[in-house]
């Protein structure tokens, strides 16, 4: 059965959907089934794997107010092993229109389960607030990749994060666990970026993945592109350090 990570951050601009984009292409190249559940409004996983917001007709707010089924709403991409279900901004609607219903935070959860065989990695772009769709993205992962900038105020969005984690499995799924947390936007020459590295290993030591996501030109350049970085500029910088976090998930590597 797939496993099924969440990448969430309380704090907007970490590098969470590019982290999204381009991990879920790394691995596709390595598993033969990927597939990125775009669960935030703004659709930015959409289009930076290709899809316009005028191309989509079906979109995970379909899933969400039972009009489909996910299995229904899943396109290909243009690599092979990667599936996308999109994003609309009709999922803005989504908190207002379920306010009343029953069970609406296990939505996500209930869809995915009959199909987590058919995938080796689902991984879900969670908005960057904690409402009704980051709970059903919570509630459907088993575990969460966390991408932490390297700037000060990004350890503030992790604690609020790991607050928010407690609350969930304490409320709706108990065994949630923290995947790894990448470091983004990483910049060698700076000092501040090695002092929240260390910050974040003395509070996660043994969840800090040992690739670091660098500052880079093709990283910015790919979703205008509608590409991930490694069929844009596959020998980039941002490319290889997004492979070589592949590899690290894949074999599970930290640094301790």
């Amino acid at each position: 059965m797939g496993k099924s990570i969440a990448v969430a951050s309380q704090k907007g601009g970490v590098g969470k959907t590019t982290t999204v984009v381009n991990l879920a292409a790394s691995l596709a190249l390595e598993k033969a089934g990927i597939l990125v559940l775009d669960n935030d409004p703004q659709g930015n996983a959409t289009s930076g794997l290709g899809l316009s917001r005028d191309q989509v007709s079906r979109s995970l707010y379909d899933v969400y107010t039972g009009r489909h089924t996910l299995e229904e709403v899943i396109i290909p991409t243009q690599m092979p092993s990667l599936y996308l279900a999109p994003s609309s901004i009709d999922l803005l609607a989504v908190e207002i229109e379920l306010v009343h219903r029953e069970g609406r935070e296990h939505i996500l959860r209930a869809a995915l389960e009959p199909l987590k065989d058919r995938f080796d990695f689902i991984l879900i772009d969670c908005p960057p607030s904690l409402g009704l769709l980051t709970l059903n993205g919570l509630v459907a992962a088993d575990s969460v990749v966390v991408p932490v900038q390297c700037e000060y105020y990004s350890l503030e969005g992790l604690s609020l994060l790991s607050r928010t984690l407690h609350l969930v499995r304490g409320s709706f799924n108990p065994t949630l666990e923290i995947e790894g947390i990448v470091l983004t936007m990483f910049d060698a020459r700076n000092t501040l970026s090695h002092q929240v590295a260390a910050e974040v290993k003395k509070y996660f030591p043994d969840k800090i993945y040992e690739t670091q996501i660098p500052r880079n030109v093709t990283l910015g350049e790919a979703p205008s592109h509608g590409k991930p970085a490694i069929l844009y500029d596959s020998r980039s910088k941002g490319a290889q350090s997004y492979l070589s976090l592949a590899l690290e998930m894949l074999y599970e590597k930290r640094t301790g």
